[in-house]
């Protein structure tokens, strides 16, 4: 332990995760049935996802036991280290400091692995042969095959076609860990083959992979659906992150001014953030900064309604900011920031003003990733490399915060577009606005009468 990297011991690793259900400043909008229009029953998700995952998707609980089996598997990279960005700061000459909660540390390379195992686990449990899943960038589709190889079951991954070709070695790093994975959209199922019949140059998006993999567990009996953002089952397991990184400020006597993360469906930023939540309910005074892509803009630019969470309208409908179920998103280099929609509790914060968001474009964020790399040494994803641009942005003004972000995942699978922004070619892209209303204008009328 010294003020540059804070090591906790395996000791320390969470006994339990924490669910925000009971804490959020109001209650969340319930999630409906789109056949009936009315809140979701367990039984609604019964088809796709093991009886204990759907306990805890809707769950009061504050605190959820994470089971012995799980934490023996934490132990190959929990707890993570917390960093301090000294080498950075000085080339700011900033006066803040800066911290950083690295979950890069994991054997998948990014945060996906905290909910990949528990999930796995107990689909395994319960007598699951093989596992269906949807992947942006690769980051969980990798995460969850290392998951299902280690506990011994099959695992599917349907992966965005855009991402299957831009980053190939995720696609061959699943194979290693044993995952088949195809680009979607497909013509293994109802959803790609009606997706390929409109657009067959489709570049492919999550919630079209989305629908893939839940059609996939739909139709076998053998098989679950797993998914690595979004429900509030998967927010919960990502808890590990911000609980370990309060007890790592508490030993070295720091308190977060600024907390940040990026956010595609929201579980890293979650994970991160959402143990700090109940503190500024309190009265603390800590600013939450939700980072995402212009390319994407959810938050910045999306609406708060009840919508689908794939494209082809078999998922529930929930409420949260969106830009529409049919949004196709430009083929940005942060694969697992193109999802049109967020995490209800991380919309419903926002759109409290507990979290505060922000949207940047490509090239700034290569920016910030290459000083970052320059500085500091580790190649950050792009999806990380927004947090880290918004911490820049942050420490440049010189009044001494206490300034902490989640640094999500690496980038060694992304040297293609680091490639890309060295030699000029990476592009800038701000999704156009009649785009967003046109897309907005096929969302249900359900729940936004």
């Amino acid at each position: 332990m010294d003020n540059e990297r804070v090591i906790l011991s395996l000791k320390d690793i969470p006994k339990a995760w924490y669910n925000i259900m009971p804490d959020l400043p109001e209650q969340l909008p319930p999630s409906l049935n789109p056949a009936t229009g009315k809140p979701l029953m367990p039984q609604d998700l019964a088809p796709i996802f093991p009886l204990s995952l759907i306990e805890q998707e809707m769950s009061a609980e504050r605190w959820i036991d994470i089971p012995d089996e799980v934490i023996d598997v934490y132990k190959i990279y929990r707890p993570t280290p917390l960093r301090r960005a000294v080498r950075l700061e000085k080339a700011l000459n900033t006066n803040c400091r800066i911290y950083y909660k690295d979950e890069s540390a994991s054997p998948a390379g990014s945060h996906k692995l905290n909910t990949a195992i528990a999930q796995a686990y107990y689909n395994k449990k319960e007598g699951v042969k093989r596992i269906s899943t949807e992947t942006g960038a690769g980051q969980w589709g990798s995460a969850l095959s290392f998951a299902c190889n280690i506990l011994g079951l099959k695992c599917t991954v349907y992966m965005v076609k855009a991402s299957f070709y831009q980053k190939p070695y995720r696609k061959s790093l699943m194979r290693v860990w044993g995952a088949e994975v195809f680009p979607s959209p497909t013509d293994r199922t109802n959803s790609g083959r009606a997706v390929l019949k409109g657009n067959p140059e489709t570049p492919g998006s999550l919630g079209i992979a989305i629908s893939e993999a839940v059609e996939d567990a739909a139709t076998h009996d053998d098989t679950k659906y797993s998914l690595g953002s979004v429900l509030n089952h998967v927010l919960t397991h990502q808890s590990v992150i911000g609980l370990e990184t309060k007890k790592q400020l508490e030993i070295i006597g720091e308190k977060p001014d600024t907390l940040i993360a990026c956010v595609g469906g929201g579980s890293n930023f979650a994970g991160f953030a959402f143990p700090f939540v109940p503190d500024k309910l309190k009265g603390k005074q800590v600013r939450i900064i939700a980072v995402e892509p212009t390319a994407c803009p959810s938050l910045t630019k999306g609406e708060y309604l009840y919508d689908f969470g794939d494209t082809e309208k078999l998922t529930p409908l929930m409420k949260m900011y969106t830009l529409g179920h049919s949004f196709i998103p430009a083929g940005i280099h942060a694969g697992g920031l193109r999802y049109h929609g967020v995490a209800p509790q991380v919309s419903l914060l926002v759109r409290k003003k507990i979290v505060e968001s922000k949207a940047f474009s490509q090239n700034p964020v290569f920016e910030a990733a290459i000083l970052w790399a320059r500085t500091e040494g580790f190649l950050p994803a792009p999806e990380t490399s927004h947090a880290i641009r918004c911490a820049i942005d942050e420490a440049k003004k010189n009044d001494k915060k206490v300034i902490v972000f989640n640094y999500s995942g690496h980038g060694h699978f992304d040297l293609s577009a680091y490639d890309a922004y060295l030699d000029g070619k990476l592009e800038d892209y701000e999704h156009p606005e009649e785009k967003i209303k046109e897309a907005l204008k096929k969302i249900p009328e359900i729940g936004n009468a």
